[in-house]
């Protein structure tokens, strides 16, 4: 079994054919699927589904580029949301200093405000990162820092730095904080050599797949639409990259996934 750990397939790229998008995935062996929220919309579409099919769960969330849309009104519906019991996590939140669509310190203030969401809630943080990485472990280091409970959050729930982008020293930095490192088709791609090497030599403890569909569709669907059944083509190339299975490495991230949202073992 393999399960997508990041997907948006509440878009309206699927609105015409989303059952069929969720058959082929359980057609190529994803079991389960976590449909991710971007704002207060996005999260209620990401819940609906969790709540229509038993295998699909839901995380809430307010996207870096949303950030300015943050105010208390919507952090504490954010809070109300994550009380819903198929929400498994709190994002995605984080920093992209590469579009700053919001401005920088919004962002970061966003990102503060969710971390205090996830640990009140216990649940872990689903982490965007772009062109942000020091500004991003600053904040996760300082968070760890002041008191033992803050330490507690990160070594008992962890949390996941989705789409990892970086390199084999950014995913040993990230381990070392009970960050889990998901990789999407982006490690399929041509010139990543970088981040094959990140697939090739991260914990396996930590190792997570996902597609983040619609976009980053893996090599031989480029320039088409994403969707979770695509997994497979990433799960075969980090399984390659490692000189294991698939089997073994559906089983390692299965495990991993499982054990991060808290999601039921069958």
């Amino acid at each position: 079994m393999l399960i997508d750990t990041h997907c948006h397939i509440f878009f309206p790229e699927y609105d015409a054919d989303r059952a069929d998008v969720i058959a082929r995935a359980q057609d190529v062996g994803v079991g389960k699927m976590i449909v991710v929220g971007t704002d207060i919309s996005s999260s209620k579409k990401a819940i609906a589904l969790a709540e229509a099919y038993p295998f699909i769960f839901a995380t809430v969330g307010l996207h870096p580029h949303e950030a300015k849309a943050m105010d208390d009104a919507l952090l504490q519906e954010l809070e109300n949301l994550s009380a819903h019991p198929k929400v498994v996590a709190i994002g995605e939140t984080g920093l992209d200093f590469y579009y700053n669509r919001s401005e920088g310190d919004v962002q970061q203030q966003a990102f503060l405000a969710q971390i205090a969401l996830a640990k009140k809630r216990r649940l872990p943080l689903v982490i965007h990162i772009r062109d942000a990485w020091d500004a991003a472990f600053d904040i996760l280091e300082g968070q760890r820092a002041p008191r033992k409970e803050n330490k507690a959050y990160f070594k008992e729930v962890g949390s996941v730095l989705h789409c990892f982008t970086g390199d084999k020293q950014i995913a040993a930095r990230a381990t070392a904080m009970v960050l889990y490192v998901s990789f999407s088709g982006i490690v399929t791609f041509a010139k990543t050599d970088a981040l094959k090497e990140a697939a090739t030599t991260v914990d396996p403890h930590f190792l997570l797949i996902e597609t983040d569909c619609p976009f980053l569709a893996p090599q031989g669907f480029r320039g088409k639409r994403n969707e979770p059944s695509h997994i497979a083509t990433t799960a075969k190339e980090v399984a390659a990259l490692r000189n294991i299975s698939m089997e073994d490495l559906a089983e390692i991230t299965t495990a991993n996934a499982n054990r991060l949202f808290g999601l039921p073992p069958t």
